[in-house]
């Protein structure tokens, strides 16, 4: 099978040259030049500007891109990114970018046209490639399945962490049998903790529970829940007039220990039918204390899946966990700082990240930090980190999806939404539920199959989803290997290949000799985009505790670009200072005949744009080539109805180069691709043509202001 990189069939570049490409003498005709009008165009002209000692123009990707191909396969992976790169996905992190995209990316820079097909294995040996904002790691993961050998950094512990640990190649035998040694010994600790005896005398593992919020009124408490309704298909329900649970026509029992005159509604109801107020929190209640556990789930021998009303033994195991907890965490480790993000934690009253866990939930983590202490670093890194991202799922801000026919799976984990959502039907999930012959949401089991059994072996023999008639088919890539060998010194790099070296710290001070890497290949922060740091405190206070030695746990503030605190009036000077010395960083470690920073950006704001070309003019880039490809998908739910943008500019940059930019017109704001495009084109004009860095904001104002 083979997928062509370039040629008219599956490349239209948004900025093919139209001046001499530097080596070859030979033009290249466009189809289009910049247009002041507005009206959309597919290429634009670029005009060469005399300079001394120009780069040589002469990459692949300097010229073409197969756009047509990078959209057709991200509109597939954007969906599923974690099917069609399971190792990268070991732990949380947010805002991956598609990984066929910067495989194309890398292509564009293979020298040998016979390895630039986009299923060929190979073509970046003896190359050395950057990503100084690591983050999810999709460059280090596609570059060095080419056969380069990469250099990533990160602010953040957390992308340091999992791309040491998906990239060191760590026998999966040595993995499974470390895993089942650690579940082992939280069953030995925690087994009676998530016990629940069923309708029929049954003693079996608990699968979830389920919890309602109180709420309050002038005519007294209230618990509500998001549906009445918990699964529609078997048609379990609650009812409000009996104060109980039904699963078909089976009356499974009522409500205990419930307040006297409670009643039980919907996330519908927000007003009271007879004072008409609106339903509250009553006053000064923490948000445990807001929680009523009403439902246990668990898979009983005979009667399969059962819905039961929480029962005087689920309530004593309850009490029990908590007299447990108390002997263990301090609160002076889990307090949770301001941030953005962070204030909506703050402004329902909850001050510590113990809060947002039930006490089993803490138990699980206790005994994990004990059980972990006794493996090697790699197997403990692996191990800990997979109980970190569990907490996306094993949490109280989890909530219920099982009542809603439309959704499958029963939990909705913490980040749904890119943020921090508060439901009416929380779930409190068994991290050690394995049912057999199914699937069980967000479970330790589930997530190690899911992470590393599965992610570990398509490491070892990476396949390619690519279109075949209406759906997809995987072709192997035989010789490929998603992994590596982990260096301490730069010197290492220069030798070998998929060798990967990691730096814990900002990359504005590398440690890294001049003019030593190849290509620059990133995926900035996003100006005023999702705060990552802030939201990635939720995993990193406990991290600190699974694993104490693994990083140093400081989290430096004042160098990273996106400031995880309270913003601040100065954001955008902050975002172009850290951003600039990053760039100026990667401007002295690039060798300086071919050198290339790539990176991809998208944003709707002119002061992000304004910025961003001040960080980039600091450190004497200018802009070589861009390509707007699909990014996002308009159905994801933390953009869906935000007239959000859904393409991404891949900007191809080098340090000196032969090109002038006209200044485009003014941008159709509707239309997120010519939008993309337009403010790629005046970034390339605000870098070779504007006199001062102070003039940026004011033309950046004045374009996106119009149309």
């Amino acid at each position: 099978t083979s997928v062509r990189w370039g040629g008219t069939a599956n490349s239209i570049g948004m900025g093919a040259i139209v001046a001499k490409r530097a080596g070859d003498g030979n033009a290249r005709c466009a189809e289009g030049l910049a247009n002041p009008s507005g009206c959309r165009t597919r290429r634009v002209g670029i005009q060469p500007l005399p300079m001394s000692a120009p780069q040589r123009l002469d990459l692949p990707i300097d010229a073409d891109f197969p756009v047509e191909l990078a959209n057709e396969l991200a509109r597939r992976e954007v969906f599923n990114k974690h099917h069609y790169r399971p190792n990268s996905y070991l732990h949380k992190w947010w805002a991956r970018r598609c990984g066929t995209t910067f495989r194309l990316i890398l292509k564009g820079l293979v020298e040998d046209e016979a390895l630039r097909d986009f299923l060929a294995p190979a073509g970046l040996q003896g190359k050395i490639i950057l990503d100084p904002m690591l983050g999810g790691g999709t460059t280090l993961h596609e570059a060095i399945r080419l056969g380069a050998n990469v250099v990533g950094a990160d602010i953040d512990p957390i992308p340091v962490l999992q791309a040491r640990a998906t990239l060191t190649q760590v026998p999966l035998a040595q993995l499974e049998a470390a895993y089942q040694q650690l579940t082992d010994g939280l069953w030995r600790s925690l087994g009676a903790y998530f016990a629940v005896e069923t309708l029929a005398g049954y003693m079996v593992p608990l699968r979830f529970m389920l919890y309602g919020v109180r709420r309050a009124c002038a005519c007294g408490p209230a618990i509500q829940l998001d549906s009445l309704d918990l699964r529609p298909h078997d048609e379990v329900r609650v009812d409000p007039e009996r104060l109980g649970v039904w699963q078909g026509d089976r009356w499974q029992g009522a409500f205990i220990d419930l307040p006297a005159g409670v009643r039980l509604i919907d996330k519908r109801s927000r007003h009271c039918a007879s004072c008409g107020e609106k339903f509250q929190v009553p006053p000064n209640l923490p948000y445990r204390e807001q929680l009523v556990p009403l439902v246990t789930v668990a898979v009983c021998p005979e009667a399969g899946v059962e819905y039961r009303p929480v029962s005087p033994d689920d309530q004593m195991r309850l009490a029990a966990a908590q007299l447990a907890v108390s002997r263990t965490w301090q609160d002076a480790a889990f307090v949770i700082p301001p941030g953005p993000k962070s204030r909506d934690l703050h402004y329902r009253g909850i001050d510590n990240y113990r809060d947002l866990f039930s006490p089993r939930q803490q138990l699980y983590l206790w005994e994990s930090r004990r059980l972990l202490a006794e493996f090697p670093p790699e197997i403990r890194l692996n191990l800990g980190l997979l109980i970190s991202t569990s907490l996306e799922f094993n949490s109280l801000l989890c909530g219920y999806k099982g009542g809603n026919a439309q959704r499958p799976g029963a939990i909705r984990h913490v980040f749904a939404h890119h943020a921090y959502g508060f439901p009416y039907t929380v779930v409190e999930n068994n991290p050690l539920f394995e049912p057999a012959g199914r699937k069980a949401s967000g479970t330790l089991g589930q997530l190690f199959h899911d992470r590393i059994r599965r992610a570990r072996q398509w490491a070892a023999a990476p396949a390619e989803r690519v279109p075949a008639g209406r759906g997809s088919q995987q072709v192997p890539l035989p010789g490929e290997k998603d992994g590596g060998m982990a260096v301490l010194t730069a010197a290492e790099l220069a030798q070998g290949q998929r060798r990967f070296l990691l730096h814990h710290g900002s990359a504005v001070d590398l440690p890294l000799p001049a003019n030593s890497i190849d290509y620059v290949i990133t995926d900035p922060p996003y100006f005023d985009s999702v705060q990552y740091g802030d939201l990635a405190n939720f995993f990193r206070v406990w991290l600190q505790q699974l694993l104490p030695e693994a990083a140093d746990w400081q989290y430096e503030l004042d160098a990273a670009a996106i400031d995880p605190r309270e913003p601040v009036a100065g954001a955008a000077y902050d975002y172009l200072a850290v951003l600039g010395g990053i760039f100026s960083e990667c401007q002295r470690v690039l060798r300086p005949d071919s050198g290339r920073l790539i990176f991809t950006f998208h944003h709707g704001k002119a002061t992000a744009w304004a910025a961003l070309a001040g960080a980039l003019r600091q450190a004497r880039f200018q802009l070589v080539n861009y390509y707007v490809v699909h990014s996002e998908s308009p159905a994801s739910v933390h953009i869906n109805g935000l007239n959000a943008l859904t393409h991404d500019a891949i900007l191809v940059l080098a340090p000196a180069v032969n090109r002038e930019w006209q200044r485009p017109g003014w941008p159709a704001h509707a239309d997120s691709e010519q939008f993309t495009a337009t403010c790629a084109r005046m970034l390339g004009w605000s870098l070779s043509n504007a006199a001062d860095e102070t003039d940026l904001p004011a033309a950046w104002q004045a374009l996106l202001s119009s149309g």
